[in-house]
Protein backbone atom coordinates (compact mmCIF):
# COMPACT_ATOMS: atom_id res chain seq x y z
CA UNK A 1 0.00 0.00 0.00
CA UNK A 2 1.37 3.56 -0.79
CA UNK A 3 -0.15 6.61 1.25
CA UNK A 4 0.70 10.32 1.27
CA UNK A 5 2.91 11.06 3.93
CA UNK A 6 2.67 14.79 5.34
CA UNK A 7 6.16 15.09 6.78
CA UNK A 8 7.78 13.88 3.30
CA UNK A 9 4.87 15.77 1.27
CA UNK A 10 5.48 12.49 -0.93
CA UNK A 11 3.05 9.18 -1.86
CA UNK A 12 5.09 6.37 -0.13
CA UNK A 13 5.32 2.84 0.51
CA UNK A 14 3.45 2.42 3.90
CA UNK A 15 5.76 -0.44 5.76
CA UNK A 16 4.46 -0.88 9.56
CA UNK A 17 7.09 -1.71 12.26
CA UNK A 18 5.40 -4.91 12.61
CA UNK A 19 4.90 -7.13 9.58
CA UNK A 20 1.14 -7.01 9.37
CA UNK A 21 0.31 -4.77 12.38
CA UNK A 22 -0.49 -1.05 12.64
CA UNK A 23 -0.54 1.11 15.61
CA UNK A 24 -2.88 4.32 14.66
CA UNK A 25 -3.39 7.48 16.42
CA UNK A 26 -6.06 9.63 15.39
CA UNK A 27 -6.80 13.35 16.99
CA UNK A 28 -10.42 12.84 18.26
CA UNK A 29 -13.43 15.32 18.94
CA UNK A 30 -12.80 18.70 21.67
CA UNK A 31 -16.10 17.76 23.79
CA UNK A 32 -17.83 21.58 23.93
CA UNK A 33 -20.10 21.54 21.09
CA UNK A 34 -21.56 19.32 19.02
CA UNK A 35 -19.31 18.24 16.09
CA UNK A 36 -20.25 19.22 12.32
CA UNK A 37 -19.86 17.48 9.59
CA UNK A 38 -16.59 19.11 8.42
CA UNK A 39 -15.50 17.64 11.71
CA UNK A 40 -16.41 14.40 10.60
CA UNK A 41 -15.04 14.18 7.58
CA UNK A 42 -11.04 13.62 9.14
CA UNK A 43 -12.84 11.18 11.49
CA UNK A 44 -14.27 9.34 8.26
CA UNK A 45 -10.75 9.05 6.95
CA UNK A 46 -9.51 7.62 9.44
CA UNK A 47 -12.64 4.94 10.01
CA UNK A 48 -12.09 4.26 6.03
CA UNK A 49 -7.77 4.00 6.73
CA UNK A 50 -8.55 1.42 8.92
CA UNK A 51 -11.04 -0.53 7.17
CA UNK A 52 -8.60 -0.35 3.98
CA UNK A 53 -5.77 -1.49 5.87
CA UNK A 54 -7.83 -4.50 7.42
CA UNK A 55 -9.09 -5.31 4.32
CA UNK A 56 -5.70 -5.57 2.32
CA UNK A 57 -4.94 -8.19 5.11
CA UNK A 58 -3.40 -5.86 8.28
CA UNK A 59 -4.21 -6.02 12.14
CA UNK A 60 -4.81 -2.51 13.10
CA UNK A 61 -5.03 -1.10 16.74
CA UNK A 62 -6.55 2.49 16.63
CA UNK A 63 -6.83 5.04 19.39
CA UNK A 64 -8.70 8.21 19.16
CA UNK A 65 -8.31 10.52 22.24
CA UNK A 66 -11.07 13.12 23.73
CA UNK A 67 -10.18 16.11 24.28
CA UNK A 68 -12.22 17.50 27.68
CA UNK A 69 -9.69 20.16 28.94
CA UNK A 70 -6.40 22.37 27.83
CA UNK A 71 -7.67 22.99 24.46
CA UNK A 72 -7.99 27.08 23.54
CA UNK A 73 -10.31 29.18 21.56
CA UNK A 74 -7.24 31.08 19.95
CA UNK A 75 -5.68 27.49 18.27
CA UNK A 76 -3.36 28.83 14.90
CA UNK A 77 -0.13 29.68 16.87
CA UNK A 78 2.22 27.41 18.62
CA UNK A 79 1.40 29.02 22.19
CA UNK A 80 -2.56 28.62 22.01
CA UNK A 81 -4.25 31.72 23.53
CA UNK A 82 -7.77 32.90 25.00
CA UNK A 83 -10.18 31.23 26.83
CA UNK A 84 -10.29 26.90 27.27
CA UNK A 85 -13.23 25.81 25.11
CA UNK A 86 -14.42 24.02 27.57
CA UNK A 87 -14.57 26.21 29.95
CA UNK A 88 -15.86 29.38 27.94
CA UNK A 89 -18.99 27.01 26.65
CA UNK A 90 -19.44 26.35 30.77
CA UNK A 91 -19.59 29.65 31.38
CA UNK A 92 -21.96 30.34 28.56
CA UNK A 93 -24.47 27.68 29.44
CA UNK A 94 -23.39 28.40 33.40
CA UNK A 95 -23.06 24.71 34.04
CA UNK A 96 -19.93 22.03 35.20
CA UNK A 97 -17.65 21.99 32.40
CA UNK A 98 -17.41 18.41 33.27
CA UNK A 99 -21.43 17.59 32.73
CA UNK A 100 -20.87 19.37 29.36
CA UNK A 101 -17.83 17.26 28.37
CA UNK A 102 -19.92 14.02 29.04
CA UNK A 103 -22.23 15.27 27.20
CA UNK A 104 -20.87 15.99 23.96
CA UNK A 105 -18.91 13.05 24.38
CA UNK A 106 -22.30 10.97 24.25
CA UNK A 107 -23.06 12.95 20.88
CA UNK A 108 -20.02 12.34 19.42
CA UNK A 109 -20.46 8.50 19.70
CA UNK A 110 -24.04 8.49 18.56
CA UNK A 111 -22.84 10.55 15.36
CA UNK A 112 -20.36 8.07 15.18
CA UNK A 113 -23.10 5.18 15.05
CA UNK A 114 -24.73 6.98 12.67
CA UNK A 115 -22.39 6.98 10.33
CA UNK A 116 -21.09 3.77 10.77
CA UNK A 117 -18.17 4.49 12.30
CA UNK A 118 -17.25 1.03 14.66
CA UNK A 119 -15.41 2.00 17.83
CA UNK A 120 -12.12 2.65 18.52
CA UNK A 121 -9.84 0.15 20.02
CA UNK A 122 -9.51 3.31 23.11
CA UNK A 123 -11.34 6.62 23.22
CA UNK A 124 -8.54 7.87 26.07
CA UNK A 125 -9.96 10.99 27.82
CA UNK A 126 -7.51 14.07 28.47
CA UNK A 127 -8.73 14.34 32.38
CA UNK A 128 -7.77 10.70 33.11
CA UNK A 129 -4.07 11.06 31.62
CA UNK A 130 -3.10 14.15 34.11
CA UNK A 131 -0.24 12.25 35.26
CA UNK A 132 1.10 10.75 32.09
CA UNK A 133 1.68 14.54 31.23
CA UNK A 134 3.13 15.78 34.43
CA UNK A 135 5.33 13.48 34.30
CA UNK A 136 6.32 14.03 30.42
CA UNK A 137 6.48 17.58 31.35
CA UNK A 138 8.97 17.17 33.89
CA UNK A 139 11.53 14.89 31.73
CA UNK A 140 11.29 17.36 29.79
CA UNK A 141 12.60 19.72 31.87
CA UNK A 142 15.15 17.68 33.53
CA UNK A 143 16.26 17.71 29.45
CA UNK A 144 16.49 21.33 29.06
CA UNK A 145 13.24 21.57 26.10
CA UNK A 146 11.33 23.17 28.98
CA UNK A 147 11.26 25.72 31.60
CA UNK A 148 8.85 26.67 34.66
CA UNK A 149 7.95 30.31 35.21
CA UNK A 150 5.75 31.49 38.02
CA UNK A 151 3.90 28.11 37.17
CA UNK A 152 3.76 28.24 33.80
CA UNK A 153 5.72 25.91 32.08
CA UNK A 154 6.96 26.21 28.11
CA UNK A 155 8.74 24.15 25.78
CA UNK A 156 11.63 25.32 24.65
CA UNK A 157 11.47 25.48 20.79
CA UNK A 158 14.93 26.87 20.09
CA UNK A 159 15.53 23.48 21.61
CA UNK A 160 14.13 21.31 18.97
CA UNK A 161 16.43 22.48 15.71
CA UNK A 162 13.69 19.87 13.78
CA UNK A 163 10.75 22.08 14.70
CA UNK A 164 8.24 23.11 11.38
CA UNK A 165 9.14 20.04 9.11
CA UNK A 166 5.78 19.05 9.36
CA UNK A 167 4.07 22.06 8.58
CA UNK A 168 6.85 24.44 6.88
CA UNK A 169 6.56 26.68 9.79
CA UNK A 170 10.21 26.67 10.54
CA UNK A 171 11.54 28.89 13.01
CA UNK A 172 13.26 31.50 10.32
CA UNK A 173 9.93 31.37 9.12
CA UNK A 174 8.13 31.92 12.58
CA UNK A 175 10.21 34.91 13.49
CA UNK A 176 9.53 36.72 10.10
CA UNK A 177 5.93 36.25 10.91
CA UNK A 178 4.74 33.33 8.53
CA UNK A 179 3.06 31.17 11.84
CA UNK A 180 0.59 34.25 12.92
CA UNK A 181 0.13 36.54 15.63
CA UNK A 182 2.17 35.76 18.62
CA UNK A 183 1.08 36.99 22.08
CA UNK A 184 3.98 39.05 23.91
CA UNK A 185 4.46 37.57 26.93
CA UNK A 186 7.88 38.33 29.43
CA UNK A 187 8.08 35.16 31.27
CA UNK A 188 8.48 33.07 27.75
CA UNK A 189 12.08 33.17 26.61
CA UNK A 190 10.71 33.42 22.92
CA UNK A 191 7.26 34.51 22.09
CA UNK A 192 6.93 30.89 20.33
CA UNK A 193 7.38 28.68 23.02
CA UNK A 194 4.12 26.96 23.83
CA UNK A 195 2.87 25.72 27.44
CA UNK A 196 2.89 22.71 28.52
CA UNK A 197 1.53 23.68 32.23
CA UNK A 198 -1.02 26.56 32.35
CA UNK A 199 -1.47 28.23 35.74
CA UNK A 200 -4.98 29.44 36.22
CA UNK A 201 -6.69 30.04 39.19
CA UNK A 202 -9.92 31.10 37.69
CA UNK A 203 -9.60 27.78 35.81
CA UNK A 204 -12.22 25.23 37.08
CA UNK A 205 -10.68 22.41 35.94
CA UNK A 206 -7.57 21.84 37.70
CA UNK A 207 -5.04 19.37 38.99
CA UNK A 208 -1.83 19.22 41.48
CA UNK A 209 1.49 19.49 40.14
CA UNK A 210 5.46 20.27 41.13
CA UNK A 211 4.42 23.48 39.36
CA UNK A 212 1.67 24.14 41.92
CA UNK A 213 -2.50 23.80 40.48
CA UNK A 214 -3.62 24.13 36.73
CA UNK A 215 -4.12 22.23 33.96
CA UNK A 216 -2.20 20.79 31.13
CA UNK A 217 -1.53 22.59 27.22
CA UNK A 218 -3.25 20.64 24.17
CA UNK A 219 -0.28 19.60 22.40
CA UNK A 220 1.62 17.70 25.49
CA UNK A 221 -2.14 15.81 25.89
CA UNK A 222 -2.03 13.97 22.56
CA UNK A 223 1.60 13.10 23.16
CA UNK A 224 1.03 11.45 26.24
CA UNK A 225 -1.94 9.39 25.36
CA UNK A 226 -0.70 7.87 22.08
CA UNK A 227 2.73 6.88 24.38
CA UNK A 228 0.81 5.24 26.73
CA UNK A 229 -1.41 3.20 24.35
CA UNK A 230 0.66 2.78 21.22
CA UNK A 231 4.30 3.41 21.97
CA UNK A 232 6.92 5.50 21.68
CA UNK A 233 6.43 5.50 17.98
CA UNK A 234 3.77 5.18 16.17
CA UNK A 235 3.12 3.69 12.13
CA UNK A 236 0.07 6.43 11.39
CA UNK A 237 -1.14 9.69 13.01
CA UNK A 238 -4.47 11.28 11.03
CA UNK A 239 -6.35 14.47 11.37
CA UNK A 240 -7.73 17.50 9.97
CA UNK A 241 -5.57 19.98 7.98
CA UNK A 242 -5.68 22.79 10.68
CA UNK A 243 -4.08 19.77 13.42
CA UNK A 244 -0.73 20.22 11.28
CA UNK A 245 0.20 23.41 12.48
CA UNK A 246 0.04 23.90 15.51
CA UNK A 247 -0.80 20.80 16.99
CA UNK A 248 1.09 18.06 15.44
CA UNK A 249 4.13 19.48 15.12
CA UNK A 250 4.13 20.39 18.97
CA UNK A 251 3.18 16.77 19.51
CA UNK A 252 6.49 16.02 17.30
CA UNK A 253 9.13 18.23 19.08
CA UNK A 254 7.81 17.36 22.59
CA UNK A 255 7.89 13.84 22.12
CA UNK A 256 10.56 13.43 20.28
CA UNK A 257 12.62 15.41 22.59
CA UNK A 258 11.82 12.73 25.14
CA UNK A 259 12.20 9.30 23.17
CA UNK A 260 15.64 10.51 20.96
CA UNK A 261 13.62 8.76 18.23
CA UNK A 262 10.70 9.55 15.66
CA UNK A 263 7.40 9.72 17.03
CA UNK A 264 4.86 9.26 14.01
CA UNK A 265 6.36 7.21 10.85
CA UNK A 266 3.17 8.65 8.42
CA UNK A 267 1.20 11.27 8.99
CA UNK A 268 -2.43 11.57 7.66
CA UNK A 269 -4.47 14.54 7.07
CA UNK A 270 -7.61 15.29 5.09
CA UNK A 271 -8.40 18.16 2.95
CA UNK A 272 -11.05 20.89 3.91
CA UNK A 273 -14.71 20.57 3.74
CA UNK A 274 -15.69 24.04 1.79
CA UNK A 275 -18.67 25.79 1.61
CA UNK A 276 -18.05 28.89 -1.37
CA UNK A 277 -14.30 27.91 -1.34
CA UNK A 278 -13.53 28.28 2.39
CA UNK A 279 -13.06 26.13 4.76
CA UNK A 280 -16.45 25.16 6.98
CA UNK A 281 -15.97 26.41 10.76
CA UNK A 282 -17.71 27.03 13.86
CA UNK A 283 -16.85 30.51 13.70
CA UNK A 284 -18.42 31.28 10.57
CA UNK A 285 -21.72 29.40 11.58
CA UNK A 286 -21.32 27.63 8.31
CA UNK A 287 -22.04 24.14 9.35
CA UNK A 288 -24.50 21.15 9.90
CA UNK A 289 -24.60 18.96 12.46
CA UNK A 290 -25.19 14.93 11.90
CA UNK A 291 -28.59 15.47 13.63
CA UNK A 292 -29.85 18.47 11.53
CA UNK A 293 -28.53 16.39 8.81
CA UNK A 294 -30.65 13.31 9.30
CA UNK A 295 -33.88 15.21 10.11
CA UNK A 296 -33.68 16.82 6.48
CA UNK A 297 -34.20 13.18 5.51
CA UNK A 298 -30.62 11.59 4.83
CA UNK A 299 -29.29 9.09 6.26
CA UNK A 300 -26.28 8.62 7.92
CA UNK A 301 -24.98 6.39 4.85
CA UNK A 302 -25.28 9.24 2.36
CA UNK A 303 -23.46 11.62 4.56
CA UNK A 304 -20.84 8.70 4.59
CA UNK A 305 -20.78 7.90 0.61
CA UNK A 306 -20.44 11.56 0.50
CA UNK A 307 -17.56 12.16 2.82
CA UNK A 308 -15.81 9.37 1.39
CA UNK A 309 -16.55 9.03 -2.29
CA UNK A 310 -13.72 11.72 -3.12
CA UNK A 311 -9.81 12.07 -2.70
CA UNK A 312 -9.43 12.45 0.95
CA UNK A 313 -6.84 14.98 0.47
CA UNK A 314 -8.69 16.98 -2.18
CA UNK A 315 -10.92 19.84 -0.84
CA UNK A 316 -14.06 18.75 -0.62
CA UNK A 317 -17.14 21.39 -1.92
CA UNK A 318 -20.40 21.14 0.52
CA UNK A 319 -23.78 21.82 -0.43
CA UNK A 320 -27.09 19.95 -0.49
CA UNK A 321 -27.21 19.62 -4.33
CA UNK A 322 -23.95 17.39 -3.70
CA UNK A 323 -25.37 15.54 -1.06
CA UNK A 324 -28.86 14.66 -2.67
CA UNK A 325 -26.20 13.05 -5.91
CA UNK A 326 -24.28 10.82 -3.06
CA UNK A 327 -27.86 9.80 -1.42
CA UNK A 328 -28.65 9.18 -5.79
CA UNK A 329 -25.72 6.80 -5.95
CA UNK A 330 -26.43 4.96 -2.90
CA UNK A 331 -30.10 3.80 -3.34
CA UNK A 332 -29.00 2.93 -7.43
CA UNK A 333 -26.57 0.42 -4.89
CA UNK A 334 -28.95 -0.65 -3.01
CA UNK A 335 -31.47 -1.45 -5.81
CA UNK A 336 -28.58 -3.34 -7.80
CA UNK A 337 -28.37 -5.49 -4.73
CA UNK A 338 -31.69 -5.92 -3.46
CA UNK A 339 -33.70 -5.70 -6.71
CA UNK A 340 -31.78 -6.35 -10.05
CA UNK A 341 -29.68 -9.65 -8.15
CA UNK A 342 -32.53 -11.02 -6.10
CA UNK A 343 -35.17 -13.55 -7.43
CA UNK A 344 -33.29 -14.36 -10.72
CA UNK A 345 -33.78 -17.28 -13.02
CA UNK A 346 -32.26 -20.04 -13.35
CA UNK A 347 -29.38 -19.73 -16.05
CA UNK A 348 -26.18 -20.90 -17.23
CA UNK A 349 -22.95 -19.90 -16.03
CA UNK A 350 -22.02 -17.07 -17.57
CA UNK A 351 -18.04 -18.28 -18.18
CA UNK A 352 -16.76 -14.55 -18.72
CA UNK A 353 -17.94 -13.48 -15.16
CA UNK A 354 -15.11 -15.15 -13.01
CA UNK A 355 -13.35 -13.00 -14.64
CA UNK A 356 -14.54 -9.89 -14.99
CA UNK A 357 -15.39 -10.76 -10.97
CA UNK A 358 -11.10 -10.94 -10.55
CA UNK A 359 -10.78 -8.12 -12.82
CA UNK A 360 -12.74 -5.75 -10.45
CA UNK A 361 -11.34 -7.19 -7.28
CA UNK A 362 -8.14 -6.24 -8.87
CA UNK A 363 -8.53 -2.76 -9.49
CA UNK A 364 -11.14 -2.02 -6.42
CA UNK A 365 -7.99 -3.39 -4.14
CA UNK A 366 -5.10 -1.25 -6.30
CA UNK A 367 -7.31 1.51 -5.85
CA UNK A 368 -7.23 1.80 -2.35
CA UNK A 369 -3.32 0.54 -2.36
CA UNK A 370 -3.05 3.56 -3.79
CA UNK A 371 -3.26 6.45 -1.48
CA UNK A 372 -7.13 5.29 -0.81
CA UNK A 373 -8.30 6.75 -4.20
CA UNK A 374 -12.10 5.91 -3.49
CA UNK A 375 -13.07 7.65 -6.53
CA UNK A 376 -11.21 5.03 -8.60
CA UNK A 377 -12.34 2.21 -5.95
CA UNK A 378 -16.18 3.11 -6.85
CA UNK A 379 -15.99 3.55 -10.45
CA UNK A 380 -14.61 -0.56 -10.61
CA UNK A 381 -17.61 -1.29 -8.57
CA UNK A 382 -20.40 0.41 -10.81
CA UNK A 383 -18.41 -1.01 -13.99
CA UNK A 384 -19.00 -3.84 -12.66
CA UNK A 385 -22.62 -3.09 -12.26
CA UNK A 386 -23.62 -1.94 -15.66
CA UNK A 387 -21.63 -4.83 -17.11
CA UNK A 388 -23.27 -7.38 -15.39
CA UNK A 389 -26.79 -6.03 -15.96
CA UNK A 390 -26.38 -5.69 -19.27
CA UNK A 391 -25.17 -10.08 -19.42
CA UNK A 392 -28.56 -10.63 -17.33
CA UNK A 393 -26.85 -13.50 -15.19
CA UNK A 394 -28.72 -16.17 -13.68
CA UNK A 395 -29.82 -17.04 -10.49
CA UNK A 396 -26.16 -17.90 -8.97
CA UNK A 397 -24.11 -15.86 -11.00
CA UNK A 398 -25.79 -13.17 -9.31
CA UNK A 399 -25.64 -14.31 -5.87
CA UNK A 400 -21.70 -14.85 -6.77
CA UNK A 401 -21.99 -10.97 -7.95
CA UNK A 402 -23.34 -9.23 -4.79
CA UNK A 403 -21.10 -11.25 -3.02
CA UNK A 404 -18.31 -9.18 -4.34
CA UNK A 405 -20.04 -5.68 -3.86
CA UNK A 406 -20.84 -7.16 -0.07
CA UNK A 407 -16.82 -7.52 0.20
CA UNK A 408 -15.89 -4.56 -0.96
CA UNK A 409 -18.83 -2.55 1.82
CA UNK A 410 -16.54 -3.87 4.31
CA UNK A 411 -14.53 -1.02 3.28
CA UNK A 412 -17.37 1.53 2.52
CA UNK A 413 -20.08 0.92 4.65
CA UNK A 414 -23.16 2.15 2.58
CA UNK A 415 -25.44 -0.46 1.86
CA UNK A 416 -28.96 -0.34 3.53
CA UNK A 417 -29.23 -3.22 5.45
CA UNK A 418 -31.76 -6.10 3.56
CA UNK A 419 -35.28 -4.97 3.46
CA UNK A 420 -37.40 -6.17 6.06
CA UNK A 421 -39.58 -9.36 4.79
CA UNK A 422 -42.71 -7.95 6.42
CA UNK A 423 -42.27 -4.77 4.28
CA UNK A 424 -41.78 -7.02 1.03
CA UNK A 425 -45.28 -8.91 1.84
CA UNK A 426 -46.97 -5.40 2.12
CA UNK A 427 -45.39 -4.06 -1.07
CA UNK A 428 -46.22 -7.00 -2.84
CA UNK A 429 -49.95 -7.16 -2.00
CA UNK A 430 -50.55 -3.78 -3.09
CA UNK A 431 -48.56 -4.51 -6.48
CA UNK A 432 -51.15 -7.25 -6.60
CA UNK A 433 -53.85 -5.19 -5.64
CA UNK A 434 -52.96 -2.39 -8.97
CA UNK A 435 -52.70 -5.00 -11.44
CA UNK A 436 -55.89 -6.30 -10.24
CA UNK A 437 -57.28 -2.62 -10.83
CA UNK A 438 -55.27 -2.18 -14.29
CA UNK A 439 -56.78 -5.27 -15.52
CA UNK A 440 -60.35 -4.45 -14.47
CA UNK A 441 -59.83 -0.81 -15.29
CA UNK A 442 -60.23 0.60 -12.56
CA UNK A 443 -57.54 3.04 -13.30
CA UNK A 444 -58.19 5.74 -10.21
CA UNK A 445 -57.67 2.66 -7.80
CA UNK A 446 -53.97 1.97 -9.86
CA UNK A 447 -52.90 5.37 -9.58
CA UNK A 448 -53.48 5.77 -6.03
CA UNK A 449 -52.07 2.63 -5.15
CA UNK A 450 -49.12 4.02 -6.74
CA UNK A 451 -49.22 7.38 -5.23
CA UNK A 452 -49.35 5.66 -1.95
CA UNK A 453 -45.98 3.58 -2.65
CA UNK A 454 -44.41 6.75 -4.34
CA UNK A 455 -44.82 8.81 -1.21
CA UNK A 456 -42.93 5.66 1.19
CA UNK A 457 -40.46 6.21 -1.27
CA UNK A 458 -41.00 3.21 -3.37
CA UNK A 459 -40.92 3.72 -7.39
CA UNK A 460 -42.96 1.18 -9.73
CA UNK A 461 -41.33 -0.10 -12.82
CA UNK A 462 -44.06 -1.80 -15.50
CA UNK A 463 -42.26 -4.73 -17.16
CA UNK A 464 -43.26 -7.13 -20.02
CA UNK A 465 -42.35 -9.55 -16.63
CA UNK A 466 -44.86 -8.27 -14.40
CA UNK A 467 -44.41 -5.15 -11.67
CA UNK A 468 -41.03 -4.79 -10.04
CA UNK A 469 -40.29 -1.42 -7.40
CA UNK A 470 -37.02 -0.12 -5.40
CA UNK A 471 -36.72 2.55 -3.42
CA UNK A 472 -36.32 6.09 -5.57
Amino acid sequence: MRIHNTLTGHVEEFKPQREGQVAMYNCGPTVYKRQHIGNYRAFLMADLLRRALTYLGYEVTQIMNITDVGHLTEDDVADAQGEDKLQKEAARRNVDPWEIAREQERYFMEDLAVLRVPPAHGYPRATDHVAEMIEMIGQLIEKGHAYEVDGNVYFSIDSFPAYGRLSGNTMDKLNAGAGGRVEERTDKKSPHDFALWKRDEKHLMQWDSPWGKGYPGWHIECSAMAKKYLGETLDIHTGGPDNKFPHHECEIAQTESITGRPFVRYWVHCGWLEIGGGKMSKSKGELYTIPELTEMGYEGADIRLFLLRSHYRAPLPFDLELLDEAKTVRARLDNFVYHEMTERPDGTANPDLPKLLADTRRRFKEALEDDLNTSAALAALFELMHAVNKAQPGREDAERVVALVREFDEVFDVLSPPPQQDLDAEIQSLIEERDTARAERNFARADEIRDELAARGIELIDTDGGTRWKKS
